[in-house]
């Protein structure tokens, strides 16, 4: 009967409010006018009355199964849908079958596959030659990042379109619907109603399920608060999987939230880490990397802090310790960035694998025994601490080898001193080179 329903377009009066208001043409669909909307790549296949197999990534609640049975519909194809958490090779198989038969007959049919990702590396490459020859029109929907979890082979064959996350004006379109339909606007103050769409996390389906408890729990006689409404209903756990790609994202939105020198962002994305279950030890060694990585010798004291940082997670635990992660986070944003030891290192690396035969002048090789003094080892070194200025512009390089500048200070912190320095003492040592 539900089959009955929705291949009609209508739903059962106590079908969830969510698939309620699914919608019932492309028009309808929130959120997602740069794919939809005039001029957009999925609206011009439609109008072309073609449609080419696609995956659609994005975050739950975005539309990507209302889409593929939309497109089936404005397109004239037969839709069918199978899912990777519950199929199987036979599965598969019959879904091919079905679709060549009423190719046979000169009907399309539109295979949408929902959790594509799921499919192991065999299964997906298993699509292809049902997609080469045209017996179905696949439409993969995943949150997952394709270039990560889908075979090469397959994405050559597909277009990918990102889905985005449904902001506010979109979340906000889809509770004024759930109040048309339900004859009532939600009892929330407007700032409660903000914080219910925030409580969404951009995920349609899930707003939705929030409003149809709302309007279960109240009368419509009281207005709730912020307060109340976090009495009522409980807070989502944020999307966050700290083995996939939006782990990746949030690390590397910290990183260069530092890079850039703005610490309230810094704060946001470490809290956002934090409070979707990151491994605080796992921040902790990141931060000391920033350190060492975009501080550098700028801000010496930015590697003790983090790692101060670090001890201190240690012995306090969460959640005091967050407070020392957050704090080395502030130090770094704020502190003069340099890359000059990270770009010196590297350049250093480089030529040691040039030249990783070439021994130390004789002045600076270790002499432990008397032939080795006889031979010449260590003679003519001088104590740079005793030499006048302390500094003896002495030979440090190997034989055959001509001085190279891997290290170059900028003007930036404790670096523009040590820039004064060096520049001196190159001076000084070209000096007594020519003495």
């Amino acid at each position: 009967m539900t089959d009955l329903f929705e291949a009609s377009g209508i739903h059962p009066p106590d079908a969830p409010l969510a698939d309620r208001l699914r919608p019932r043409t492309l028009e309808d669909v929130v959120g997602q006018d740069h794919l939809l909307g005039a001029g957009g790549p999925i609206r011009r296949m439609v109008e072309g009355g073609r449609l080419a197999s696609m995956i659609l990534w994005g975050p739950p609640g975005t539309g990507k199964t209302t889409i593929a049975r939309l497109l089936a519909k404005a397109a004239g194809y037969e839709y069918q849908q199978i899912s990777a958490v519950f199929s199987g090779v036979a599965d598969l198989k019959k879904a091919f079958e079905q679709a060549r038969v009423r190719r046979a007959a000169g009907q399309s049919t539109l295979l949408f596959v929902d959790e594509i990702h799921r499919f192991n590396r065999a299964q997906q490459d298993g699509f292809l030659p049902f997609v080469e020859e045209g017996v179905v029109t696949l439409v993969g929907a995943t949150t997952e990042n394709p270039s990560f979890e889908l075979n090469g082979a397959l994405l050559s064959r597909c277009q990918v379109f990102v889905l985005r996350r449904l902001d506010e004006a979109a979340l906000d379109q889809l509770l004024i619907r759930a109040e048309a339909d339900a004859d009532r606007t939600l009892p929330l103050e407007p700032a409660a109603r903000e914080a219910l769409i925030a409580m969404a996390d951009g995920d349609g389906r899930y707003l939705l399920t929030l409003a149809e408890a709302l309007f279960n729990l109240t009368d419509g006689d009281e207005v709730l608060s912020v307060a109340d409404l976090g009495q009522v209903l409980q807070k989502r756990a944020p999307a966050y999987d700290k083995n996939r790609e939006e782990h990746y994202n949030l690390i590397s939105a910290l990183h260069k939230s530092v890079r850039g020198s703005d610490p309230d962002a810094a704060l946001y994305w470490l809290a956002r880490m934090l409070d979707g279950g990151e491994d605080p030890l796992f921040l902790a060694r990141r931060i000391v990397r920033m350190a060492v990585e975009d501080i550098g010798a700028a801000d010496p004291m930015s590697l003790v802090i983090c790692n101060a940082a670090k001890d201190t997670y240690d012995f306090l635990g969460s959640p005091e310790g967050e407070l020392a992660l957050a704090q080395a986070v502030v130090h770094l944003a704020c502190a003069p960035k340099s890359v000059s030891v990270y770009k010196g290192y590297k350049a250093a690396v480089n030529a040691a694998r040039e030249t990783g035969s070439l021994m130390p002048p004789e002045n600076i090789r270790n002499a432990p025994t008397k032939l080795m003094k006889e031979l010449g080892y260590g003679r003519g070194y001088q104590y740079d601490p005793e030499a006048e200025g302390g500094f003896s512009g002495a030979n440090y390089w190997p034989e055959g080898m001509e001085r190279r500048v891997f290290y170059q200070p900028t003007d930036q912190g404790h670096e523009a001193r040590v820039k004064e320095r060096l520049e001196r003492w190159a001076e000084l040592r070209h000096e007594r080179a020519s003495e």
